[in-house]
């Protein structure tokens, strides 16, 4: 039998470009998020809000479950930006990024954790570079990002004995619809300028990043290797960026990041 992962965010780019590629590998896939795909796709589908528990646990029990009682894989996908200075983004709005990006990614994982358990499955977090390197006015993305890195860390400690396998896999810039969607908190005064700025620069570098397929990829091996790596970024230069930020002062980290992000 062809193993079944859950993959969230499947409506979309890297999370599309993951549910596709691991069905034409011979997996059994089933897509997750708010609203269908608007590009074809050749996998199962169910649709919920990530950021509704309720809606999450009804969609595991009743739609799931039934059709699907052993889950061999989670890939954790979803999520969603918000660009502004962290003075001037609304607390309602922050919490609501965290709801997609952090506390969706729980309630899935922690509805899934019995089937996965007894499978001794593995788990996916699709997390970020930026959680590593904290991008000024990108900030409550990149602290939700590396939440969920957290998350994963404290994951494979808990589930080790119990079989079940985390990885978190960090992105860099990546040309997806994510850009076009990303959500722009209002900028003046102080901070209108350098948002401004910023957002562009980040702009470009996403448009002209890497495709979605380089992160299925990735996604792919991590999945297929007997002894998952605790975490992995995506790309070469990406790569060295994190290693870089290892062995450098962290005035120096902060000092590129702000001429390219923050000045």
């Amino acid at each position: 039998m062809p193993k079944c992962v859950v993959v969230t965010g499947a409506s979309s780019g890297i999370g599309l470009a993951i549910a596709t590629r691991l069905s034409a590998a011979g997996w059994n896939v089933i897509g997750l998020s708010r609203s269908l795909p608007k590009a074809p796709y050749a996998f199962s589908y169910v649709t919920a809000d990530l950021a509704d528990d309720a809606a999450v646990t009804r969609a595991v029990r009743d739609t799931i479950l039934p059709g699907h009682p052993t889950i061999d894989a989670l890939v954790n996908c979803a999520g969603m930006g918000i660009s502004g200075a962290i003075e001037e983004t609304a607390l309602a709005d922050a919490k609501r990024l965290f709801d997609v990006n952090l506390f969706g990614t729980v309630a899935i994982t922690k509805a899934l954790l019995p089937v996965l358990r007894a499978s001794r499955g593995r788990i996916v977090n699709v997390s970020s570079v930026a959680a590593e390197l904290a991008i000024p006015f990108q900030s409550f993305y990149s602290m939700s990002k590396a939440a969920v890195g957290a998350f994963t860390d404290t994951l494979r400690l808990e589930l080790k004995p119990l079989g079940v396998q985390a990885c978190a896999v960090l992105p860099g810039d990546t040309a997806t619809g994510f850009t076009a969607a990303r959500e722009k908190t209002a900028s003046a005064g102080v901070y209108a300028a350098r948002v401004e700025r910023s957002v562009r620069r980040m702009e470009q570098d996403e448009l002209h990043g890497m495709r979605p397929d380089a992160v299925a990829r990735v996604v792919e091996r991590v999945l297929g290797r007997k002894k998952m790596p605790p975490a992995v970024a995506v790309g070469v230069q990406y790569k060295l960026f994190l290693f870089l930020k290892k062995i450098l002062p962290k005035r120096l980290v902060e000092r590129v990041v702000y001429l390219l992000y923050g000045k």
